[in-house]
């Protein structure tokens, strides 16, 4: 369906933007006074022309007003990806971020307000390899997190305030942003440290009041560091007037985020959050090969029929951080063992040829590396291919690797996916994200949705929460002057 998305900008300004379900390679938008043409689409969706004919009157006033925005976004204008539900909401979460502001800072009229809009993501396939050069499969998934700001009205102020709605805390971060040492820094609430984090990066940071409102579930590996991440930093480059001049790659904005919360928030991720946050595409996942960080868009050809269902157990266990850091270090410990310097193209037969100098332990652990990397590319080809059934095996091997030899599952987990498997029309289902709690992933026809979810609902020891999933695009700019959908 074709829709034209009309933002009122401002007086001076007039942002038409074209909407076209699916993959979009060009359009042409016809109307008995205009002829409205947009060249080839990249990843970032932006079109990169505009042309009219037959202009005349109002039609030459349009288009000065259109080159004016043309030439304001660099020859690029915006183009939306959403369908009508995921608009609605990141609609709902800029009400929610609205009030807040309003309640912890006042009215904001006047004022040049921004908003930027990160989802979350699930891992299909390829768990604790992206901190060993392995690949990964996952997709970004239509729970949200939005940041909602301006710049400080004094531009020395010297510190920036940002008021989170999940934990209904106001943390006020001071410079120099870089200075993980300081008292102020200390007494900051634990997720300040992502934004001092992003704030200390970028190189063109400004003060600024800001709120962030979110969905997605805390702690239950989907990620939603690495969604507050990238919300402040596209908020930081739009505060800065430097979202299309700052030089940066959405890549680019990966790293930097990866970086921010390895330094500020001590937690020694891979790159798999941030690059999927950035990079997903619309019906897509993304296999990212982390040890050159490509990147490969895969289509999820049989999204009408096949469902993908997310199941928080509900419970968070302590230990899983400090497991995180252990697993990520006993593999680093055995590389050095094994005289490597990355896991890739070393085989399961040479591990265990060399088990002799290696704990027991970390023999499980590297092997589990190995065959996760593996598993990781044959699903993707598996979903090329079609074969869901094939790819439901993998997740179902996947899930027992990290149960047996990485040892990161729990009882809830477990649980949750022999529950799954026992109901027909799954394909397959396992633990996603860093373990020890939080969530699963499951794959099955979509006519079996609801069965399954009244199987584990009646049959869990626990109280699951569901959500039903489908990929989604990555982290953008969001207009907060108005949107409207006319079909």
């Amino acid at each position: 369906m074709l829709h034209i998305l009309l933002s009122l900008a401002s007086v001076d300004l007039i942002y038409v933007c074209i909407i076209l379900s699916g993959c979009l390679h060009s359009v042409v938008f016809f109307h008995p006074f205009i002829l409205l043409s947009a060249g080839a689409v990249e990843r970032d969706y932006r079109a990169t022309a505009f042309q009219f004919v037959e202009m005349s009157g109002f039609l030459s006033f349009l288009w000065s007003k259109l080159m004016a925005v043309y030439k304001k976004c660099g020859g690029r204008a915006t183009l939306l990806r959403d369908d009508e539900d995921t608009l609605s909401k990141k609609e709902a979460l800029l009400e929610r971020c609205r009030l807040s502001f309003a309640n912890r800072f006042g009215d904001s009229n006047g004022d040049r307000m921004c908003a930027a809009v990160a989802p979350a993501r699930v891992n299909l396939i390829g768990e604790h390899v992206d901190y060993c050069d392995g690949f990964v499969l996952p997709m970004a998934i239509p729970l949200y997190t939005m940041t909602y700001g301006r710049k400080a009205k004094d531009p020395t102020r010297g510190y920036t305030i940002v008021y989170s709605g999940s934990t209904d805390e106001i943390a006020k971060i001071s410079r120099p942003y870089d200075n993980r040492e300081s008292t102020d820094a200390s007494s900051e609430p634990s997720w300040a440290s992502y934004i001092r984090g992003v704030l200390a990066l970028y190189p063109h940071s400004v003060d600024s009041d800001m709120v962030i409102e979110s969905t997605i579930p805390i702690g239950g590996g989907l990620s939603s560091s690495a969604a507050v991440e990238l919300a402040t930093l596209f908020l930081l480059r739009q505060l800065t007037d430097l979202i299309d001049d700052d030089g940066m790659r959405r890549e680019d904005c990966a790293v930097l985020c990866r970086r921010a919360e390895n330094l500020f928030a001590h937690v020694p991720c891979g790159i798999m959050d941030q690059m999927v946050v950035c990079l997903a595409d619309k019906d897509h996942a993304l296999k990212i090969d982390c040890w050159n960080l490509t990147t490969e868009s895969i289509p999820l050809r049989a999204s009408e029929d096949t469902a993908f269902l997310v199941t928080d157990c509900g419970v968070r266990h302590k230990l899983a951080c400090s497991e995180y850091s252990s697993r990520r270090k006993s593999v680093e410990d055995a590389l050095k063992k094994l005289d490597k310097k990355s896991w890739r193209n070393i085989q399961e037969e040479a591990i265990i040829a060399n088990s002799c100098i290696l704990e027991k332990a970390q023999v499980e652990h590297a092997l589990h590396v190995v065959s996760e990397t593996r598993r990781a590319e044959e699903a993707a080809n598996a979903l090329l291919d079609n074969n869901l059934l094939k790819f439901g095996q993998l997740m179902n091997e996947s899930h027992i690797s990290l149960r047996d030899r990485y040892r990161v599952s729990c009882a809830e987990l477990d649980e949750l996916v022999k529950l799954a498997l026992s109901v027909d029309g799954v394909f397959g289902s396992r633990m996603t994200g860093g373990g020890f709690g939080g969530c699963t992933i499951t794959m099955l026809r979509k006519e079996k949705l609801e069965t399954l979810k009244k199987h584990i609902s009646d049959n869990y020891s626990g109280k699951p929460i569901f959500y039903e999933c489908r990929p989604v695009a990555g982290v953008e700019e969001f207009p907060v002057d108005g949107v409207y959908n006319l079909v």
